[in-house]
């Protein structure tokens, strides 16, 4: 599927989550629990890539925040997918710092942008991998190149809007996302999930 109906898709999910948001601002709890709803499993998988099995535990510290605060929060879904993106990553990373762990060298870091061309090879890996799958190959990457992968295909942000998470310029962020995205397709080539040579970013079929 072209970035038509993907794009179609993710202006249906923010247009319903930012709405709930709407309402959860004023007082609606059924509205907050739809929130919760829409970018929780997002969220989960993003921390669990940073701090592993600890990840449901710092999940329910940033959405204590995360309801604590809404009412100073300002923008759509979009914006609401962002926000609740630098306060779980703030998170994660007290809890590393209180351990006195610094993020695993296969785990992540900063970077994410721009999606592949339509019917690329590394929409087709993804679309091949179960969840499971997808976050055991992303933990391999270098820290700079998984996390923006994940804040990308699994948070669903866009470049910028990652860019503002990790606290990175935009062209640090599309380098790392560039590199960990053809380290993925490379990887899934050799390990058969896609029958096609990869190929650099951008670039269709």
């Amino acid at each position: 599927m072209g970035h038509g109906g993907e794009s179609r898709r993710t202006q249906a999910f923010d247009g319903e989550l930012g709405d709930a948001v709407a309402r959860a601002q004023q007082g609606d709890e059924a509205a907050f629990a739809v929130a919760y709803r829409l970018v929780q499993p997002g969220l989960l998988a993003y921390v669990r890539g940073l701090v592993g099995a600890d990840a449901e535990d710092v999940m329910s510290d940033a959405w204590l925040e995360i309801a604590r605060d809404l009412g100073r929060f300002k923008g759509d879904g979009a914006g609401f997918r962002g926000w609740t993106a630098t306060i779980a990553r703030h998170r994660a990373l007290d809890h590393l710092r209180r351990q006195r762990v610094r993020p695993r060298a296969s785990a992540l870091e900063q970077d994410v942008l721009e999606l592949p061309a339509p019917h690329s090879t590394h929409d087709q890996a993804m679309e091949a991998m179960s969840t499971e799958q997808a976050l055991a190959l992303v933990g391999g990457l270098p820290r700079d190149q998984a996390e923006a992968v994940l804040l990308r295909v699994v948070v669903g942000l866009d470049g910028p809007a990652a860019a503002r998470v990790l606290g990175k310029r935009p062209g640090a962020v599309r380098t790392a996302a560039h590199r960990g995205l053809r380290r993925l397709a490379r990887q899934l080539a050799a390990d058969g999930v896609t029958d096609e040579a990869p190929r650099t970013l951008g670039e269709s079929t």
